[in-house]
């Protein structure tokens, strides 16, 4: 693996690694803060995912230390009217809608805390490995808050809104192996495991074709959202657009030729 490009923030770094380049590392380096957002991680965080070299195809997201996020650091929250803290959270929404809907897919690497805007971040993440020190929890409701990065929209997505509900009203924290058990990661590994899993799927992901990982980030929540008919339509041309790639069709003759593996039993 080679590491030739980085960059880095106070509050994020970015390593470019992989044979071709095509991994981007990109950790939370607060773990004296427990990795808890700020402003300014937050919107460096967007700027990394606009900025990222042609070279990459996918992306992991970890977390310095024992723990992945802790949340909002909630020293730096503002005493803002409505109007501001209307705008503000449409900032978050702006910077981890790049996450969900930018330019590669993103996996999580997921240990120790989770928490809150923590779980808005990993929500955005395409993929989520959690490693068994990993814990959820969305404590908005005993701080007189509310969820302001996208986890009203996202969460009940991976989990169900009866759940969110009694997160945010009773303070449940979930532990790994129940977290995975009702969706909020699709991997759970032994602690001190998540990083090199994730990467290992990164790089896996980072294999197939771009047009399809595109299709799969962008298309495929859309369709979910979309009426039944909606959603056919949409799967047809997605689907059309996608094989007519010159990429799809030397992937196809390689597989008819027998130049390709075939797929096997786990």
């Amino acid at each position: 693996m080679t590491t030739p490009h980085s960059a880095s923030t106070s509050d994020i770094s970015l390593e470019i690694c992989g044979d071709d380049q095509e991994i981007a590392v990109i950790r939370l380096t607060r773990p004296a803060k427990r990795n808890a957002l700020n402003d300014g991680l937050i919107l460096a965080l967007r700027n990394l995912l606009d900025g990222l070299p042609s070279s990459v195809r996918a992306a992991v997201i970890d977390g310095e230390g024992p723990h992945f996020c802790s949340g909002l650091d909630l020293s730096e929250l503002k005493d803002r009217d409505a109007g501001q803290g209307l705008l503000h959270s449409r900032m978050w929404h702006a910077a981890l809608e790049r996450v969900q809907f930018g330019p590669v897919p993103v996996v999580a690497a997921l240990h120790g805390a989770v928490v809150g805007g923590g779980l808005e971040l990993a929500s955005a993440c395409h993929i989520r490995v959690a490693d068994e020190s990993t814990f959820y929890a969305l404590p908005e409701g005993s701080r007189g808050i509310f969820v302001g990065g996208g986890g009203a929209v996202r969460i009940p997505r991976l989990i169900g809104t009866a759940r969110m509900t009694d997160m945010m009203m009773t303070g449940r924290v979930y532990n790994a192996a129940d977290g995975e058990r009702i969706g909020m990661a699709q991997y759970l590994v032994p602690t001190g495991a998540a990083f090199e899993k994730a990467l290992e799927l990164a790089k896996r992901i980072a294999q197939n074709a771009p047009l399809t990982n595109y299709a799969l980030m962008h298309a495929l929540p859309r369709i979910a959202e979309q009426p039944a008919d909606q959603g056919f339509l949409t799967e047809a041309m997605m689907a059309a657009i996608a094989q007519s790639a010159p990429e799809a069709k030397q992937r196809v003759r390689a597989f008819l030729d027998g130049k390709a593996a075939k797929v096997q039993k786990a």
